[in-house]
C-alpha cells in the first residue's frame, strides 16, 4: 500500500536530489535568520537557531523514510535513480541512485542528525546560527557519499565532508581543538588526494571515442580493464583514502584526537556516520572496481592483518584510558576493525555482518558520546577517576548507560551481537585464524566497558560533587530511547535490514569472486 501510495506521487524520481538540496536550503535559512536575529540576546539567538535546524532535520528524516519502502531491493538497477550532464565536456555529470546498502545508511544518516541537534540542545552557545549550517552542509556531503554514481561527484561529496566537520572540531572543540582539527583535516586530505589522481587515472583508462574522459560508475564498471599492476596501485589509493576515513591500524590516530577534542554533536555525527563513508568506501568502490587486486593473496591477507591488528590493539588501548571520551573513540576501533574483516572475508555471510556492525556501532556508540556529554554538562569532567557511585543519584542515567554499553560489548538479545556473530562465522569460512583471534578479543570489550560502568555508575559515592547530580531530564530520556528502541529491535529482529541488502551485498562478493576467478582461470573452492 505505502508503495502504490509513493509511486503515484512520482516519489522515487525527485527525492534524492531533494534530500540533497533540503540541508543546504536550512543552512541559508539559517544564515539569514542570524542576520535577523542579530539584535537577540544570546540566549534568544540560541533557541531560534536550533529550533530552526531541528525542522529541517526533521523534514529530512520523514521524507527520506519513503525510501524503506519504495525501493526494489532484489532488482540489479540503481533505484531512484537520476542522471543531468554537469561538465559533459570533461566527462562529468550529476549521476546519482541507491541499492539496499546506500538506503539502510541514508536512512540511518537522516534519522541520527536530528538527535545531533537535541544533543546539543543546551551546550552550543556560541555561534549557534553556524553550528547547525554547518551540520546541515555535512549532512548533504554524507548522503552524497552515498548516493554518488560519477566518480568525480563522489569525490566532491567526499571532500565536501571535510570542512564543515574541521570547523565544527575547530570552533566549538575543547582546549586542543585546533591541533586535533588540524590533525583531521591533513589526515583525509592527503589520503583523499592519491584517490583524486586515480579517479583521474581511471576516467582518462575509460575515455570515450572523441577522447573525452568517463567517470560513469556503471560505465568503468562494465568496460575498465587494468594492465599489469595498475589494479594494484589504483587499489592502493583507493585503499589509503578509505582506510584514514574508516580508520584503520595504523591509520587511526586522528580519531581519538578528533573524537575527545569535538563537541558532543560532532563526536557522535564522526562515529555514527563519517567513520562509516570508509567502509562503504571500500564496499562501493574498491571491491567491484580492482576485483583482482582484492582478490590477490598478498592484499587480502595484508587488509585482514591490519585488522586484527586493529582489532586487538584497539580493545587493549581502550582499557587503560583513564578518559571515558577516549575509552570510547579508541573502541571504535576495534569495532570498525570487524567491519574490515567481515569485508574483506568474501563470503555473503560477513558482508552482511560488516553492514550490521556499521548500523550497530552507529546506534551504540553514538548513544554513548550523548551520554558522556550529559555527564560532562554536569561535571565538567570525563575522568573516570571522578565518578563512583553515581547510580544512587542518577538511575535512569545508570540504567541507559548500562544497556547501551552492553549492547556495544554485543550481549545477545542486543544489536551487537548479531552482527559480529554474522561476521565470525562469515569469516571462518575463509579466514579462520582471523577469525579466532577476532573472536578471543570480544573478551577485551567487555573488560574495558564493565570496568568502566564500575567505575562510573557503581563503587562508593565517596565524591561529594557526585551526590548533587540530577537525573536525565525529559528531553534527555527521549533523546535516548529511539537508541534503546534500536538496540533491541536489531538485537532482537535484524531481519528487516539484512533482507534489505542481501541482494547487494551478494553481488558484491559474486563481482569479486567471479571477475578474479575468469581473470586468473582459477575455481574458488
Amino acid at each position: 500500500m505505502m508503495k502504490e501510495m509513493l509511486a503515484s506521487i512520482g516519489y522515487n524520481y525527485w527525492i534524492l536530489t531533494v534530500l540533497l538540496a533540503l540541508p543546504i536550503v536550512g543552512a541559508v535559512a539559517l544564515a539569514f535568520q542570524a542576520s535577523a536575529s542579530a539584535s537577540q540576546d544570546a540566549l534568544a539567538r540560541m533557541g531560534s537557531a536550533r529550533k530552526l535546524a531541528l525542522l529541517f532535520f526533521a523534514a529530512e528524516c520523514l521524507i527520506s523514510l519513503g525510501l524503506w519502502w519504495s525501493v526494489d531491493y532484489g532488482s540489479p538497477d540503481w533505484q531512484a535513480a537520476a542522471a543531468v550532464p554537469w561538465i559533459p565536456s570533461w566527462g562529468i555529470y550529476y549521476r546519482i541512485g541507491v541499492d539496499g546498502i546506500a538506503v539502510v545508511l541514508m536512512l540511518m544518516t537522516t534519522c541520527i542528525m536530528p538527535l545531533t541537534v537535541l544533543g546539543s540542545w543546551t551546550s552550543i552557545r556560541e555561534k549557534p546560527h553556524a553550528f547547525y549550517a554547518l551540520l546541515l552542509v555535512l549532512t548533504t556531503g554524507m548522503l552524497g557519499v552515498f548516493m554518488s554514481l560519477d566518480l568525480v561527484l563522489f569525490y566532491v561529496f567526499w571532500e565536501l565532508m571535510l570542512i564543515p566537520m574541521y570547523l565544527i572540531i575547530g570552533i566549538w572543540g575543547g582546549q586542543r581543538r585546533l591541533y586535533a582539527s588540524l590533525k583531521f583535516f591533513l589526515f583525509t586530505m592527503l589520503g583523499s588526494l592519491l584517490m583524486l589522481v586515480a579517479i583521474l587515472y581511471i576516467g582518462l583508462k575509460t575515455a570515450d571515442p572523441l577522447g573525452r574522459p568517463v567517470f560513469n560508475y556503471d560505465f568503468i564498471l562494465q568496460s575498465a580493464s587494468y594492465p599489469g599492476s595498475a589494479a594494484l596501485w589504483l587499489f592502493g589509493a583507493f585503499f589509503v583514502a578509505f582506510a584514514v576515513k574508516v580508520p584503520m591500524w595504523p591509520f587511526h590516530t586522528w580519531l581519538p584526537d578528533a573524537h575527545v577534542e569535538a563537541p558532543t554533536a560532532g563526536s557522535v555525527v564522526l562515529a555514527s556516520v563519517m567513520l562509516k563513508m570508509g567502509t562503504f568506501g571500500f564496499v562501493r568502490f574498491a571491491l567491484p572496481l580492482f576485483p583482482d587486486a582484492v582478490a590477490n593473496p598478498m592484499v587480502r591477507s595484508t587488509v585482514i592483518t591490519l585488522a586484527v591488528i586493529g582489532i586487538v590493539y584497539g580493545a587493549l588501548v581502550s582499557m587503560v584510558q583513564p578518559d571515558f571520551k577516549k575509552l570510547v573513540a579508541y573502541s571504535s576501533v576495534s569495532h570498525l576493525g570487524f567491519v574490515m574483516l567481515g569485508i574483506f572475508a568474501l563470503t555473503t555471510q560477513s558482508m552482511q555482518g560488516a553492514l550490521l556492525i556499521n548500523i550497530n556501532h552507529a546506534v551504540s556508540t553514538g548513544a554513548l558520546f550523548l551520554l558522556i556529554g550529559m555527564i560532562y554538562e554536569r561535571r565538567h569532567t570525563r575522568l573516570l577517576a571522578d565518578f563512583g557511585g553515581i547510580a544512587k543519584v542518577m538511575p535512569i542515567f545508570a540504567v541507559m548507560l548500562t544497556i547501551v554499553a552492553l549492547s556495544s560489548i554485543g550481549v545477545p538479545g542486543t544489536n551487537g551481537f548479531v552482527g559480529e556473530f554474522l561476521v565470525l562465522i562469515g569469516a571462518f569460512r575463509t579466514e579462520p585464524i582471523a577469525a579466532t583471534i577476532a573472536t578471543t578479543v570480544v573478551i577485551f570489550a567487555a573488560v574495558y566497558l564493565l570496568w568502566a560502568l564500575q567505575r562510573i555508575i557503581y563503587n562508593p559515592l565517596a565524591k561529594p560533587e557526585n551526590a548533587a547530580l540530577k537525573d536525565l531530564n525529559a528531553r534527555e530520556i527521549g533523546l535516548l530511547l529511539p537508541f534503546i528502541i534500536a538496540i533491541f529491535w536489531l538485537g532482537l529482529y535484524p531481519a528487516p535490514i539484512l533482507n534489505r541488502t542481501h541482494s547487494a551485498a551478494t553481488r558484491i562478493i559474486e563481482r569479486v569472486h567471479g571477475l578474479s576467478e575468469s581473470s586468473s582461470g582459477s575455481v574458488r573452492p
